[in-house]
Formats: structure tokens, sequence, C-alpha cells
């Protein structure tokens, strides 16, 4: 019998620890990147509904703006309990996607392309319920622990077009169409299984000083689960490989997915409680947060005045200098104001590094600048995604899934690098952190310098450079956009530039990159058949009655990679204007610790 309460008690802590719960979000999270598997299934939309490129960037767009409107999800997340909202999500997914396979495999009328565009934002948006509910729980969960936990679940989201590709290629159904009906089905089963889990837990009582050690082998697992992925995308992809080679790969990526479950139940089943030792160290931490907190507000409109009243040349000095300066003025200043010989003014707004509100943000020149920035980068990045299909047809390419999982997992390592490197710059240089941004920028560049030129292997490594620039945006700007700006109204902020994303893609993808690529496939039917081809045709063309045009050759994409270069090369100087307007803040708020 006291085994069985034994027992009994253990399996309560498993089912609450907060492991488990972070495990669970990541296998959400490894199903949640429907959007990145679009340059997969677009082929077959475009050829079963007769669409052209002109049309089927604008189903990309839809996607797009599904894939980064998260208002309303943000909004049940605080309304309803957090397995409602991912059921919410599970649902929407399911419908969109659902109905769009019943479309494109012939069980249910052909729709206008508006009401196409609608299914796949509401299939698309579902992504947004689940990462909204991983990441609010997770958070809650480790609150000391928010930048890696964020990072490894965005990583999981980016490796999600992977791993879905992989069960696919296990399926090996030679109907194409069954790849829309696994994103409408798979995500939602797995989510609907997992729901439950999702959920704050008291986290915060549940510190351990093996918490380091767990990271540590969550980081290396994704590591080796990217490593995995790409060799076994390379391999199927120059090897003809049989379906029980196929199923061995898939099975060792599932055990390498479950692996992580050994945390918590090592965790659960070895040890049930704290020791002393974490108990004291997290009363000691609930007793000093309210001290700090009380500290900076009264000594707010002083720090304040400082900003304002100090010599521009003090933020030159060495750090431990201007420390000694800043710190005189401040006494001074203290001192004025309480013998009534100075009045402190009160500012009319925060200074750089303090919390914003979003309406006092948008006023700021920095905003923008990462707006914008943001818009030029990830844009391209998300164009090149989107026409990743038809980029790798029209240089030869009959396996365009392979470079949707290339990109996939570059983009997974993107965001680990982007958020690692960014942080090496930040805290052993205090040096802005847009300085890592303007790197990944450049290197993004050279990516799509690549796709025009269309060489013999451009492909795999203009994917390579796109997809690792791609990712580190999403792990550099919103741990900037949080310095500059702070965490109080963080998620308003964070929202307002997710916009930049489907707004780049609107503008490149759904207008350059899809006129351009329609006018050189109606220029190579026009040389194929010169007598068939004349003026009524070509307006045709422009009306989307014709058939779908197909292009060939490098020069499909020619023109839109280079205007794609030229756009990364000016995000990257709109960084470096940033870290030149931002120097003094990140002196100030790193400079301390370097000294």
């Amino acid at each position: 019998m006291f085994q069985m309460v034994r027992l009994k008690e253990k399996l309560c802590l498993f089912f609450n620890n907060r492991w488990l719960v972070f495990v669970a979000a990541m296998w959400i999270q490894s199903f949640a990147g429907i959007g990145y598997l679009f340059g997969s299934i677009s082929p077959i939309i475009k050829s079963s509904l007769n669409y052209n490129q002109r049309q089927l960037s604008r189903l990309g767009v839809a996607k797009d703006l599904g894939d980064s409107v998260g208002f309303l999800a943000g909004t049940l997340s605080e309304i309803l309990p957090l397995w409602a909202t991912l059921l919410v999500g599970a649902i929407q997914n399911f419908i969109g996607y659902g109905w769009v396979w019943l479309i494109v495999t012939g069980r249910s009328p052909i729709l206008p392309l508006w009401v196409m565009c609608i299914l796949i934002f509401i299939g698309t948006n579902g992504e947004t319920y689940f990462n909204t509910a991983a990441l609010v729980s997770c958070v809650q969960n480790f609150p000391k622990s928010r930048g890696p936990v964020v990072g490894i679940l965005k990583g999981f989201a980016g490796l999600g077009g992977a791993i879905m590709t992989q069960i696919y290629a296990l399926i090996h159904s030679p109907d194409h169409a069954s790849l829309i009906f696994m994103v409408a089905v798979g995500p939602a089963m797995v989510v609907i299984a997992l729901m439950f889990l999702i959920r704050p837990v008291g986290g915060h009582r549940q510190v351990r000083p093996s918490d380091g050690f767990s990271f540590s082998l969550i980081y290396s697992i994704c590591i080796i689960l990217a490593s995995y992925l790409m060799g076994v995308m390379l391999v199927q992809d120059l090897v003809d490989v049989s379906h029980t080679i196929t199923t061995i790969f898939t099975a060792i990526l599932f055990v390498l997915l479950v692996i992580p479950v050994v945390i918590p139940i090592s965790l659960s089943f070895s040890q049930a409680t704290r020791g002393p030792s974490e108990e004291a160290l997290l009363s000691e931490s609930q007793k000093q947060d309210p001290g700090v907190s009380k500290h900076n507000d009264d000594q707010e409109i002083i720090f304040s005045e400082v900003e304002d009243e100090k010599p521009k040349d003090v933020d030159l000095l060495p750090a431990l200098e201007r420390q000694k300066r800043i710190a005189q003025l401040q006494t001074k200043l203290a001192q004025a104001a309480a013998e009534g010989a100075v009045r402190i003014k009160r500012r009319r707004g925060p200074h750089r590094g303090e919390d914003f509100t979003l309406m006092q943000a948008l006023i700021k020149a920095d905003l923008w600048i990462i707006f914008f920035s943001l818009l030029l980068g990830s844009g391209s990045g998300l164009t090149v995604i989107d026409n990743l299909g038809q980029m790798s047809q029209s240089l030869g390419y009959d396996n365009t899934h392979v470079f949707v999982s290339m990109i996939s997992i570059w983009n997974f390592l993107g965001r680990i690098g982007g958020g690692y490197f960014s942080e090496i710059i930040v805290r052993d240089y205090a040096y802005p952190r847009h300085a890592a941004m303007a790197v990944a920028q450049v290197i993004m560049a050279f990516g799509h310098f690549f796709f025009a030129m269309g060489w013999p292997g451009a492909m795999y490594i203009g994917t390579l450079l796109v997809g690792l620039g791609y990712g580190a945006h999403w792990a550099i700007v919103p741990a900037a956009a949080s310095e500059l700006f702070g965490l109080k109204n963080f998620g308003a902020l964070y929202n307002f530039l997710t916009v930049a994303n489907p707004a780049g893609s609107l503008v490149f993808s759904g207008i350059i990159a899809s006129s351009i690529y329609d006018s050189e496939a109606a220029k190579q039917a026009q040389e194929r058949h010169p007598s068939q081809w004349n003026g009524a045709s070509i307006l045709s063309s422009f009306l989307a009655v014709e058939e779908p045009l197909k292009c060939e050759g490098a020069i499909c994409f020619f023109l839109t990679s280079l205007i794609l270069c030229g756009l990364c090369i000016i995000a990257a100087c709109l960084s470096m204007i940033l870290v030149y307007r931002t120097k003094a803040v990140y002196n100030q708020l790193y400079g301390k610790s370097r000294t």
C-alpha cells in the first residue's frame, strides 16, 4: 500500500513538473511550423487550380498574415485557459487546410481566390495559438530563464517544416496533395493530445541546481536534431533510399524528439522535493526583488535629470570614469533638490531602456528603424521561403521538399546562433545587439546573390545563407526591442514589429517576384509558340484567365534576387544606423558588467 501511495505521489510530481510542460511545448512547436511548408504545398495548389505565380503569391501573403497576426490569440490566452486556446488553434488549422485539401483533390467545389486566401489565413493563423500558449506557459514556469526557453521553443517552430517533411517521406504517398492533408490533421492531433499538459504549474517553486545542466542537454539535443535532419535530407536527395531506410530514419527522429522527457522523469522520480539551499535561494530572491523595485522608483526622477543634464562628453569616457562622473552629478542633484535649490523637472516620456507604451514607442525613430530593417531583411527571406518551390523547379530540381526542409533547419540554427552571438556582443563588449543583425543581413545579401547567379549548387548555398540570416532576425529583434523599450508592454511592441514580416512579403513576393516570374514565363511561352502568342493572350495573362505559365532557368528569379540582395544591404545600413544611435544606451546597460 505504501508503495502505491509513493508511486501516486511521484506520478503527481511528474505531471506537475515544469520540465514536462516545457517538453510538451517543444513537441507542439515541432508541429507548429505550418507556414514553412508552404513552399512544398504551393506547387500542387498551383497546378491543381491553374493559378499563375501572381495568384499563388497572394496565397503566400495570406499565409504570412495568418502566421504573423496573433492579436486574437494573445487576447484569448488572457481570457480562456491555455488548453482552450490550443483547441481553438487546432480547430482553425484543421478547418483552414482541411478545406484547401478538399478543394485541391476535387472533393469540394473550387472557390474564388479571395476565399482561398481566407482559408489559408485561417489555417496558418492556428499556429499563433500554438506559439502563444507554449510561450505563455513556459515563461511563467521559467521566470528566470526566459531567454533560453523562448529561444528553444522558437527554434523548434523553425524545425517544424523539416520534421513534418520527414514524416511525409515516411508516408510515401504518390499523391502530393496528401501533404496538405497532413498539414491539416497532424498539428491538430498533436495539440489535442498534449493540450492539457500546457499550463502554469508554479514553476518558480521548482528551481533546482540541475537546471543549468538540463538546459545544456536540451541545447545539445537541438543541435544533434538539426544536424541529423540535415544529413538525412542530403542522403535522401543524393541517394535513392528504400522505404525501409526511410522508416529507420524517421524512427531515429522520433527517438531524438522523445529524449528530453528523460529530464522531468529523472527529476520527479529521483528527488521529490527541493533541497534547503534551493528554498533559501528562492526566499532570498523573493525578499530582494521588492527592495530593488522600490529603490528604482525612488531614484527615477534623479536618473532622468542626470540623463538630461550630464555633459555629452561623459558617454565617451571609460566605463569606470563615466560611472563616477554620473554618480557625482546624481549626488549633487539629489542634495540640491532636497535643499530646494533646484527643482527636478519631470520628463515627458521614458528614455531608452525604460518601459514604453506602444504609442510612446511609435513616435521614436529607433522603433521605425527596427521596423524597416526587419521589413527589408525578414521580408526578403520570407519571399525566398514562399517561392522556394518555384525557384528550385526553375533550376531543374524535382524534389522541392529537400530545400524546404533545409531552409527550415538553417532557420532554426540561425535563431540559436543569432541569439547566442548577439548575446556575446552585448555581454562581453557592451555593443548594440543590432550589430549582429547587420551581419545577418549581409549574409542574406550573399545568399540572394547566389540565387541570382543560378550556378551549380547555388540553391544549396543560397538556402543556407538566407535561412541563417532570416532565423537570426527573430532571435535578435525581440531581445533588442525589449532592451530599448522595456518589457512592460513588450507584447504589443512585438506584435507591431511582426507586422513587418507579411508587409515585406506582400511587396516583395506578391508584387515584385510574381510579376517578374510571370513576365519571364510569358516571354518563354512566346518564344516557344510565337504564332499562338499575340497581344490578346498577353492581356489575358494579366487577367488570370490563361493556362498557368511555367518559367525555366535562372532568369526566372535573377532580377528578383538582385533586388532582394540590394534590399538586404539597405537593411544592414539601417541596422548600423541604429547601432550608432544606441551605443550609449548599451554602454549604460551593460558597461557596468565589464568593469
